[in-house]
């Protein structure tokens, strides 16, 4: 089985090979070379959801000795 690689480098993917590793479109795909030289192909793991929280490493984290109801009230400025 055979492709043509594009100017770009790109290449199609097979069918017969898409459906045995089971792949969808915008699936991650991984390419390693194993030492016989031989082109291995496999389904990547998913990446992380883009949406994931950016907060989330430094929930907790704080050492700050403000409750937030007291910081509030001097944001505020109750004058």
């Amino acid at each position: 089985m055979a492709t043509t690689m594009t100017v770009k480098g790109q290449v199609t993917i097979p069918k017969k090979v898409r459906e045995a590793l089971r792949l969808s479109p915008g699936d991650r795909v991984a390419f390693d070379v194993n030492r016989a030289g031989q082109v291995v192909v496999q389904k990547a793991d998913p990446r992380p959801s883009i949406r994931r929280d950016r907060f989330e490493s430094a929930r907790g984290r704080a050492q700050v000795p403000w409750r937030t109801d007291d910081l509030m009230a001097l944001l505020r400025d109750a004058d």
